[in-house]
C-alpha cells in the first residue's frame, strides 16, 4: 500500500458497497458545496475522545456505544433526539454507579444514514430497483424516484447531522445532563423493576450530592456533575461524503474527518487493499473496525498496520459482531494473536448484529436472551484471555419500539407488529437498554473486583 494519502485517494481502489449515481455533475457539484461547509464536530473533540478511548485500552475506563441502526429524515425530530441521549445518559449513570468506572459515551447519531446491504438490487413483482441504502442514498419507497440515488440527499444528511449535533451540545452542556436532575432523565414508558431500580439510584445519587453540599462542596461549580462528555460515530460507508468533510486541523496540520468524531469500517467494507480502508487510514480520528466471523486474523493485524502504523492507545476500537453461538469458538484466537502482536486496541461486543433472526410472524428480530449472551460471553473469554473487556455497541432507540422479543416487558413474536418503526435492523427499546445496562453493571463490577484481587496477589 502506497504511503501518498490524499482525501481522494480511495477513488483509486475498489470500493464495495457504494451507490451508483446517475448524474455524475450533480453528485460533483453537491460534494463540492458541502467541502465548503462549516465542519460537524471539531479536531480538538475527536483528540479528546482519542485520549478517553486509552484510558478504555488501558482498563480505566468503559465504552458504551449506542443509538439508531440508521437514521431517518422522516424520524428527525427533537424528542427522539432528547429520549435516545436521556437512554445513554441513564445507561452511563447505572454504570458508572454501579462499577466506579468512567464512562465514555459515544452515539450512533448525527451521521449514521448509510447502510450497506447483502444485495445491491430488490424485485418485487418482477420490477428490479436498488436496494434501499439508508437515507442519505435513497428513499425507502418502493419505486424508481425513491430508489435512485439523489445526491441532494446529501446535503439534507448534513442539515440533519448539524441540527442533532446542535441539539446534543446542548443536552451534554447546557444544563441537561446536571446529576441534580437526574430525575427528569426518566422516561414515561419505562416502568416496573427497571424504572424502580434506577430512581433507587437517583435518590442515593442525590443523597451524595447533599452531602458535598452540607461539607461546603458547590455541586454546580463541578463541572462533571453539571455537564457531560458526548460522541458522535457512523460508519463511513459513502467515502464521497466523508471525503467532502475531510479537512486539515489548522492546530496539528493533521487530516481530520469532521463528519463525526469517530468513524468504523463494517464487517463487509474492511478489505486491506479496498477504498474504505485506504480513506481511513490517513484521518486522525479514532477509528473502530467490525470483527466478525469471517475475519481473517492475518489481514486484521495487517489492517491494524495500516489504521494504526504507531500502534497509539485510543486510536483502534475492535467491535466484535460473532453471534451467541459462535462467539466462544472463535473470538478467543482473535484476542490471543492481536494480544501476541503487542497491538493497542479497545475491546468491545457488539451482541446485535450476530444474533439477527426472522420471528415466526416474519419480523425480523433480535431476542434479548440472546445478546446478553453473547455479552455474557465476551466477558467470560476475556477473563480467561487475560485482557479487557473494554465496552459495548448497541443498536437502540429512546423510543418505545417493539422491534427485539424478550426483557421485562416480555415483548412476544406476537407483540412485534405493534411499534416496529425500524427502516433497517432491530433496536432496543429504552426499557430493554436500561435493562441491560443493570446486567452491564453486574458484569463489570465483578470484572473490576476481579482485576484488584489479581493485582493484590
Amino acid at each position: 500500500m502506497s504511503d501518498k494519502w490524499s482525501p481522494n485517494s480511495w477513488r483509486n481502489k475498489n470500493a464495495l458497497h457504494m451507490p451508483n449515481y446517475q448524474n455524475e455533475d450533480h453528485l460533483n457539484k453537491t460534494l463540492n458545496e458541502i467541502s465548503k461547509y462549516p465542519p460537524l464536530v471539531f479536531a480538538g473533540e475527536a483528540r479528546l475522545l482519542k485520549k478517553k478511548l486509552g484510558e478504555v485500552s488501558n482498563g480505566n475506563a468503559f465504552l458504551l456505544q449506542g443509538g439508531d441502526c440508521a437514521e431517518s429524515f422522516a424520524d428527525f425530530h427533537p424528542d427522539n433526539i432528547r429520549d435516545t441521549f436521556k437512554v445513554i445518559l441513564q445507561m452511563a449513570v447505572v454504570l458508572t454507579f454501579g462499577a466506579s468506572c468512567p464512562i465514555v459515551k459515544v452515539g450512533r447519531i448525527a451521521g449514521q444514514f448509510a447502510k450497506p446491504r447483502s444485495s445491491a438490487t430488490e424485485v418485487i413483482n418482477d420490477l428490479e430497483l436498488e436496494s434501499y441504502k439508508g437515507d442519505i442514498i435513497n428513499g425507502i419507497d418502493f419505486n424508481q424516484k425513491d430508489r435512485d440515488p439523489n445526491p441532494d440527499r446529501l446535503i439534507q444528511a448534513y442539515n440533519q447531522s448539524a441540527s442533532t449535533l446542535n441539539l446534543l451540545r446542548a443536552f451534554s452542556q447546557g444544563g441537561f445532563a446536571n446529576l441534580n436532575k437526574i430525575h427528569q432523565w426518566n422516561l414515561n414508558f419505562v416502568k416496573g423493576e427497571n424504572a424502580a431500580k434506577f430512581r433507587e439510584i437517583s435518590s442515593r445519587i442525590d443523597e451524595c450530592l447533599s452531602f458535598m453540599e452540607a461539607c461546603g462542596i458547590n455541586g454546580n461549580s463541578v463541572r462533571q456533575l453539571n455537564e457531560t462528555d458526548f460522541f458522535t460515530s457512523h460508519e463511513a460507508l459513502l467515502l464521497q461524503y466523508e471525503e467532502a468533510l475531510t479537512r486539515i486541523d489548522s492546530t496539528s496540520g493533521k487530516w481530520y474527518d469532521v463528519s463525526a468524531h469517530m468513524l468504523w469500517v463494517g464487517d463487509r467494507t474492511r478489505q486491506l487493499d479496498g477504498a474504505h480502508i485506504e480513506f481511513l487510514r490517513g484521518i486522525e480520528n479514532p477509528i473502530g473496525i467490525k470483527v466478525g466471523p469471517s475475519t481473517k486474523t492475518e489481514e486484521l493485524l495487517k489492517i491494524l498496520d495500516v489504521l494504526n502504523p504507531n500502534n497509539e492507545a485510543g486510536k483502534i476500537t475492535l467491535i466484535c459482531r460473532m453471534g451467541h453461538e459462535k462467539v466462544s469458538g472463535i473470538l478467543p484466537k482473535i484476542i490471543r494473536s492481536v494480544n501476541s502482536a503487542g497491538k493497542n486496541v479497545v475491546w468491545t461486543c457488539d451482541p446485535m448484529h450476530g444474533n439477527t433472526i426472522k420471528s415466526n410472524t416474519g419480523f425480523k428480530t433480535r431476542p434479548l436472551k440472546d445478546i446478553i449472551s453473547e455479552i455474557q460471553q465476551f466477558f467470560q473469554i476475556h477473563r480467561s484471555e487475560g485482557t479487557y473487556p473494554g465496552g459495548v455497541h448497541l443498536e437502540m432507540t429512546g423510543q418505545d419500539v417493539t422491534e427485539c422479543m424478550g426483557g421485562l416487558q416480555e415483548i412476544t413474536d406476537e407483540d412485534l407488529k405493534n411499534r416496529y418503526h425500524t427502516y433497517c435492523d432491530p433496536r432496543l427499546n429504552a426499557s430493554q437498554s436500561l435493562e441491560l445496562a443493570f446486567l452491564l453493571s453486574d458484569f463489570l463490577k465483578e470484572e473490576k473486583l476481579l482485576s484488584k484481587q489479581s493485582s493484590n496477589l
